[in-house]
């Protein structure tokens, strides 16, 4: 085998050191509150995923387990330029986003662990779940078929002239698929308020992006939609809000869809499993001393902003409790039971007790009819 060669600095906007962007109108509008919130939403995001690691490694977690680190800027900044009432589809490494959006350590690990109590009862997996009250869909796949999916649901607000942005994410690989070009054309075409952001880090699992994709970069991709096609540092978590949130006013404002490519580094493989083998010798080690995104806004927030690292250190200690505590409480969770299979596959029937199923109640959902010991109120 031919011996490869420790890389220079990755190519493009972060190819010197990186410094921090200038801060943009949306940033600057930012008060000291915001900002060190953005740092909680951070540091939540990388201890909760840390945690899941330890249990991942204790065999307690059921299936994969994704990582983002490296990338928690760009979930979080994106997320946080949302209002309340506009909605996301995350990806696999988008945790960030979601709890922006209200999801919790809780409901995070008894999910990966498949508790009886998660959001979906032990049936699905890491993140796949959703609460459109709290502003996310659960994602049906990282490949680009979010996007025509989200166009559908940022058309039915402007059908029903409803002020709500739609965001949804996509990977680099995902661009290069079919629903992705189906989707953003018609969104383009629908003028939809509708805000796509490209994770540009590096990797379609392990398919350098020179290998799957021959332009430059991935925003110029929006030239052949009609939409404008932007691009920020996606391990400075202001430059990233500031980007998407001109491409969300943009869209409340009726001016259509924005295509955000964020620029950033998957510093894990694919999945916990993923060793990476395809990497070459020094990237890695050169974007984790070098792009560290918490590590960046730390800098930021105690040089520029004058943030005590006393302050810092409590909100560090805050998100130690609250994932400790979720992390107990998700462990005295019970696992699911066998009967709770034939609920809501298609819609929830009233909860009853388990042994109810042994007295044929199985057999009445399957024939749609409701047992009289149910009674009138739907029955606990």
């Amino acid at each position: 085998m031919p011996k490869r060669t420790t890389p220079a600095a990755p190519p493009g906007i972060l190819a010197r050191e990186p410094r921090a962007t200038p801060l943009g109108p949306h940033a600057r509008a930012l008060g000291d509150a915001q900002r060190l919130e953005l740092y909680y939403w951070m540091r939540l995001t990388r201890t909760l995923e840390e945690r899941l690691v330890a249990l991942y490694k204790q065999t307690k977690v059921v299936g994969g387990l994704f990582r983002s680190l490296g990338q928690e800027a760009d979930a979080v900044g994106s997320a946080f330029a949302l209002e309340r009432r506009d909605i996301l589809s995350p990806l696999i490494r988008n945790m960030g986003s979601m709890l922006v959006k209200g999801a919790t350590p809780l409901e995070v690990i008894r999910q990966y662990m498949a508790k009886g109590d998660s959001p979906t009862r032990g049936r699905e997996l890491n993140i796949h779940f959703g609460d459109l009250d709290r502003g996310f869909v659960g994602q049906i796949s990282h490949l680009g078929d979010m996007v025509p999916v989200m166009a559908g649901v940022a058309l039915s607000f402007k059908m029903r002239r409803e002020p709500r942005v739609v965001l949804v994410y996509v990977g680099d690989g995902a661009t290069s698929t079919g629903a992705f070009h189906e989707g953003l054309n018609f969104a383009a075409v629908q003028k939809v308020p509708l805000v796509c952001i490209v994770e540009n880090n590096g990797y379609a699992y392990s398919t350098p992006n020179p290998r799957q994709f021959a332009g430059e970069w991935f925003k110029d991709k929006a030239a052949a939609y009609g939409i404008p096609g932007v691009q920020a540092d996606g391990n400075d978590v202001l430059a990233v809000y500031d980007v998407t949130r001109a491409a969300v006013e943009r869209a409340r404002a009726g001016e259509g869809v924005t295509l955000v490519e964020l620029v950033t580094y998957r510093r894990k493989g694919h999945a916990e499993h993923d060793n990476q083998s395809y990497v070459p010798p020094g990237e890695l080690e050169w974007w984790a001393a070098h792009n560290d995104p918490l590590d960046r806004y730390v800098a930021r927030l105690t040089s520029e902003f004058r943030v005590p690292a006393a302050r810092l250190a409590e909100v560090d200690a805050r998100v130690q409790r609250e994932v400790d505590a979720a992390t107990d409480e998700a462990e005295r969770s019970p696992m699911p039971e066998g009967t709770d299979a034939l609920v809501g596959v298609y819609a929830d029937p009233p909860v009853v007790p388990a042994e109810w199923y042994r007295e044929g109640v199985t057999k009445a959902v399957e024939r749609h009819e409701r047992p009289a010991s149910w009674g009138t109120s739907g029955g606990e």
